[in-house]
């Protein structure tokens, strides 16, 4: 009797190993192999498929959310009864472990926001939170989250929740699959107003334009493997625009598509102005198409400066008067304008190198709560 006998409880004569192993159309000289392959059958069927060997192992993946919030009193009690069904739900059917955890950022609320996320903290063992000192923006908040974790997969979603969180299920299977970066895709943008989608549509053309590779509709729902996110991690720039850098890790991706839904509650804390601003942000760090476009543009007005100047001396010498103040004027003011326009555009580049070069903390962390925090 050999040890994978004991093992198994039970004595097992030659002849029926002999007579699996032929059932199998496996063919070795080697009894040992005889005894390996039948007992691998053995433990698959009393233990399960995916028990067979220690390299078939996946084990279920820890997961945290990562929710940014600023003055979200109103949204907070809605956003964290459905994140906590999602992940009680998930926890079980077994898709994610125990350790699964909700992360709440407030970044600098001036409500009571914070409070609220306190009051979670303590009712509920899965909750934790992280107060930024001050109000730092959207992007720096969801950063300081995305480096406070310590799962095998992390899942950002707003707290507004237009994000649809049935999605996080389908993350998760994908992440299983194999990908590192699963994003979550508006399928449509009907409910948005005309002025808006027809900016957004004019963004990521622009965007698309000046070279930046990102993902068209995508936000910030997305789900990064910790592979991934300790890849993101190594940007060190002090201009974040997570949208464009997440693609440029380059693992394994997939999209996920959803349709948005209305605000549960509160207001929209991304007015035009701030559009327009992470706008700028995306394409000022991840581009210096701009910059060509003036170097491009000076070069187009020196050869059509130079033809100018040339048809003027030959009207000149042929005793023609040139004639034309007003379109003089005109080019000269549009020159100016370029100009003016041209410098801006120099300087927001010549700020960021300003801001990048002086390395100052992104954030600090005021006061954290939950398990990791020990209640602090």
């Amino acid at each position: 009797m050999c040890l994978l006998h004991l093992l198994c409880g039970k004595y097992h004569c030659h002849k029926n190993i002999f007579r699996f192993y032929a059932r199998k159309n496996i063919f070795s000289t080697n009894p040992w192999d005889v005894h390996i392959h039948y007992h691998r059958f053995y433990f698959k069927q009393v233990l399960g498929d995916e028990m067979t060997t220690s390299t078939d192992i996946k084990s279920t993946p820890s997961l945290a959310i990562v929710v940014p919030c600023y003055n979200e009193q109103e949204a907070f009690p809605f956003c964290l009864e459905k994140l906590s069904n999602v992940l009680n739900s998930l926890i079980a059917r077994n898709k994610i472990n125990n350790n699964s955890y909700l992360l709440f950022v407030d970044d600098g609320s001036r409500d009571n926001t914070w409070a609220q996320i306190k009051d979670a903290s303590t009712a509920y063992h899965y909750v934790r939170g992280i107060k930024l000192s001050r109000n730092k923006g959207h992007q720096i908040a969801l950063m300081a989250g995305l480096r406070s974790v310590d799962t095998d997969v992390t899942i950002s979603i707003d707290a507004d929740l237009q994000d649809d969180v049935n999605c996080i299920e389908k993350m998760i299977d994908a992440y299983s699959q194999g990908y590192d970066i699963v994003y979550g895709v508006r399928c449509n943008r009907d409910s948005d107003t005309f002025f808006k989608r027809t900016t957004a549509n004019a963004f990521y053309a622009i965007m698309s334009h000046m070279g930046v590779n990102q993902t068209p509709n995508h936000a910030d729902y997305r789900l990064l493997s910790n592979r991934a996110l300790e890849a993101l991690k190594q940007y060190k720039e002090q201009n974040i625009y997570l949208r464009g850098l997440v693609p440029l890790v380059g693992y394994p991706s997939i999209e996920v598509q959803y349709s948005r839904e209305e605000r549960i509650a509160g207001e929209s804390k991304y007015p035009i102005k701030k559009m327009l601003a992470l706008a700028l942000e995306g394409i000022t760090s991840l581009s210096v198409t701009p910059l060509r476009i003036i170097a491009m543009t000076g070069f187009i007005t020196c050869i059509i400066s130079t033809i100018a100047a040339i048809y003027a001396l030959i009207q000149k010498t042929t005793g023609t008067t040139v004639e034309g103040w007003t379109s003089v004027m005109i080019a000269i003011f549009f020159l100016g304008g370029v100009q003016m326009l041209s410098l801006g555009i120099i300087g927001e580049y010549v700020g960021k190198i300003y801001i990048e070069t002086k390395n100052r903390p992104k954030y600090f962390i005021d006061e954290s709560v939950g398990n990791d925090s020990n209640g602090k």
